[in-house]
């Protein structure tokens, strides 16, 4: 297939999949896979990294506004009644850095797992189902947060350890866990996916970065000589194709689903999950 189409075919599932609760890596290891794409690849692989920062540039400019707002309240908040911890830029960072610090510890653990797509399978099943759960539990219960503003210090650090699990196990979702997460802490579902977004960004923005200097600048193991990723013009190229695709597409994902969620929850996409987390457990048992 010819470079530039593969580039435009991997930008719209990255942006499609990045933010919704089904998780933006296993379907571009599903697609990758299908396509014939090396996932040992170096090269493909720094470019399934670079594509999302596309995405998380469309998440800024769409909540660029909120942020700003934030920003200009810190520490106290618009109604005067917050500290330094328990402004939503501070639960934001603390949920941050108890995802960051669990996850730099586990970082082999996540190396050997993902690209196995079996595990993506399990995890995109397991998680399908604990969503459904979850999202039909906490419909029925009055939720105690209904807005990011009023948020604790508690449910910030909740949401960020459970964030971990996306990290150690491919194919569970960012979105999925820190959504579940904060819906089982008394948010409900506009608050727990509003605080989702926020909390993916110096998530995203660190993990791709840290992500991309190991792909461009590996170091040896084991004796191995290994040097950096070289880039052609073509090279970029493809690469910008799918950036800037996946920066549309997640603009305007993230504005349907906001819109979506508020009347009809998360049940779709667990459903979606089960549907393809075991639809490739069959094509891997026929592949094997």
């Amino acid at each position: 297939m010819n470079d530039y189409l593969l580039s435009v075919i991997l930008g719209i599932v990255e942006g499609l999949t990045e933010f919704l609760p089904v998780s933006s890596t296993a379907h571009l290891r599903i697609t990758e896979a299908l396509l014939h794409i090396s996932l040992d690849d170096a090269y493909w692989k720094m470019y399934t990294i670079v594509i999302q920062l596309g995405a998380i540039l469309a998440l800024l400019l769409l909540f660029r506004h909120r942020i700003i707002g934030y920003l200009h309240t810190f520490p106290k908040g618009k109604r005067g009644d917050k500290t330094v911890l328990t402004h939503p830029v501070s639960l934001t960072l603390i949920a941050f850095v108890c995802t960051a610090i669990p996850a730099k510890i586990l970082d082999k653990v996540i190396g050997k797992n993902l690209e196995n797509l079996a595990v993506i399978a399990w995890a995109l099943v397991i998680g399908g189902v604990v969503m459904w759960v979850v999202d039909t539990w906490a419909s029925k219960q009055t939720s105690r947060t209904n807005h990011v503003d009023n948020m604790s210090l508690g449910q910030a650090i909740w949401v960020g350890l459970c964030q971990v699990l996306s990290a150690a196990v491919p194919g569970t979702s960012r979105s999925m866990s820190t959504i579940a997460a904060g819906q089982l802490a008394g948010m409900n579902r506009e608050t727990a996916l509003e605080f989702s977004f926020l909390v993916s960004i110096p998530t995203m923005i660190a993990a791709t970065g840290y992500s991309l200097l190991k792909a461009l600048h590996p170091k040896a193991e084991a004796g191995e000589t290994l040097t950096p990723l070289v880039m052609t013009g073509h090279d970029w190229v493809v690469l910008a194709i799918g950036f800037v695709v996946s920066f549309i597409v997640a603009y305007g994902v993230v504005a349907w689903f906001l819109a979506w969620v508020r009347n009809r929850g998360f049940t779709p996409f667990a459903i979606y999950r089960i549907i393809v987390g075991a639809a490739l457990l069959v094509w891997l048992k026929m592949h094997v």
